[in-house]
């Protein structure tokens, strides 16, 4: 060996060795990978085109510590194809351009096929992704895209309908388990050199904390052991004590504008409208853990409140909107006392979606245009005179109870009814008033009233 190639070769064996521990011990094979059985498992589709070194173009979609990248790793130790990495942060369509274009002159010259690893393919504008387009479609590349949001919404059409996506989920506790302990034996790339005496409750909390990211689990598994003193025995001993100060809290997948984003504001909306008051709070406990914006959970409360309570408990939207002022006046952490008293009485409220009938008048204008407004309905202070605007009103205050039957619809529209009370709460109060008037309005204006 050269001298120069000895130097090289020390250099990056001393690159390796500085890596972090989950660096080092991202699996190198299938075998040694962890969890995702039901993507890459024995007999299933991808692990056999991986083998057989014929995969196609694909995007894997999932939270981060899953996997994505380990599985691009696999997959380039084990193809005779040349393999590029590109993250999409640093990448512009100039490095695609070349890339591409080293690609067909391998093609032309060896026969050689190309693959390209796409990191956080999400990151690419609409015209990097469409500079991949063409290159993906006619097979000058095999693209491997990695993202954590969802490729439905932020990776073109066309690019997704030419790759298959494969969603990967969070570890389960026993898979993240099973890393760690895999971590602690390991003497080539993990910890297996150093003595090392974890107790079981301590174990416990970093892999419950991790919340399925093996990364965050090996990181935090590393600075518990590299900062703890060892005992007089020379042995390293990680008590509960020292993991939660390795990781303290449950990093939550959140993203404002993601995925887990939606799922979870539509969780916390579908509580409140099915009148489950533990679940609200803890979805929206979530949110607020996460980072959310308070206010827009305040904004979406306001509007259940009319949407999906209405009449049925008219202070609920009362109640909805001095929550949120309330945010805006006092602001977290005090105002998620506001928050959650707002959250448990929409919750526990009496349910109405009968305000939905504005959307049945809107169709109805949209439908059959503008009519006449009634004369006797029409401004008297303008054209009483010339015109006999406002003449034959009946003002309902000069009648008893306040209330007097008279037409209040265009000629044309006579009789149509778009809002239906409900049977609950306070409607069922206007359900009874209305159905008199209704009756009343239909024989005119000596009919009984009230």
């Amino acid at each position: 060996m050269k001298t120069g190639d000895l130097f090289e070769h020390s250099r990056k064996l001393q690159t390796e060795k500085e890596q972090p521990l989950a660096a080092r011990m991202r699996p190198r094979t299938l075998d040694e990978f962890v969890g995702q059985q039901e993507i890459v498992g024995p007999g299933t589709l991808l692990r056999r085109a991986i083998e057989a070194d014929r995969i196609s173009s694909m995007i894997l979609w999932g939270p981060p510590g899953t996997g994505k990248t380990t599985l691009a790793m696999i997959i380039a130790n084990h193809t005779k194809s040349h393999f590029e990495s590109i993250s999409a942060v640093m990448a512009g369509v100039n490095d695609i351009r070349q890339l591409v274009q080293e690609a067909k002159n391998r093609r032309a010259m060896y026969g050689q096929r190309t693959i390209i690893l796409v990191d956080e393919i999400h990151r690419f504008n609409k015209a990097q992704q469409d500079a991949l387009l063409p290159h993906v479609e006619d097979g000058t590349i095999i693209l491997i895209g990695t993202t954590t949001e969802n490729p439905y919404f932020e990776v073109i059409g066309a690019l997704v309908s030419r790759s298959r996506i494969f969603q990967l989920k969070p570890l389960t506790d026993e898979e993240i388990k099973t890393i760690l302990l895999r971590a602690l034996t390991d003497k080539e790339r993990g910890l297996g050199k150093i003595p090392v005496q974890i107790d079981e409750d301590a174990l416990a909390h970093l892999v419950h904390v991790a919340g399925g990211d093996a990364r965050n689990a090996l990181n935090a598994l590393e600075l518990a052991v590299i900062t703890t003193p060892a005992d007089k025995d020379g042995r390293v001993h990680v008590d509960l004590a020292v993991a939660q100060e390795s990781i303290q809290r449950r990093a939550l997948l959140y993203d404002k504008d993601g995925d887990a984003h939606y799922d979870t504001i539509s969780a916390f909306i579908k509580s409140l409208r099915g009148g489950d008051p533990d679940a609200a709070l803890y979805w929206m406990a979530r949110m607020i853990y996460s980072g959310e914006d308070p206010r827009f959970i305040a904004r979406r409360m306001i509007i259940l409140a009319s949407e999906d309570i209405g009449l049925a408990d008219p202070q609920a939207l009362v109640i909805a909107t001095a929550a949120a002022q309330a945010l805006e006046w006092v602001g977290l952490p005090e105002a998620q006392y506001a928050l959650a008293e707002a959250a448990i009485y929409l919750a526990t409220a009496p349910k109405s979606n009968s305000c939905g009938a504005y959307f049945k008048a809107l169709q109805e204008v949209e439908q059959e245009g503008i009519t006449e407004v009634p004369d006797h309905l029409k401004d008297s202070s303008r054209d009483a005179k010339a015109l006999g605007h406002g003449e034959g009103y009946l003002y309902p205050h000069s009648f008893p109870d306040h209330w007097v039957a008279q037409q209040y619809l265009p000629d044309r529209l006579q009789g149509k009814h778009w809002y239906e009370p409900g049977e609950l709460g306070y409607e069922k109060v206007i359900k009874e008033r209305l159905e008199k008037w209704r009756k009343a309005r239909q024989k005119g204006p000596d009919s009984e009233q009230r």
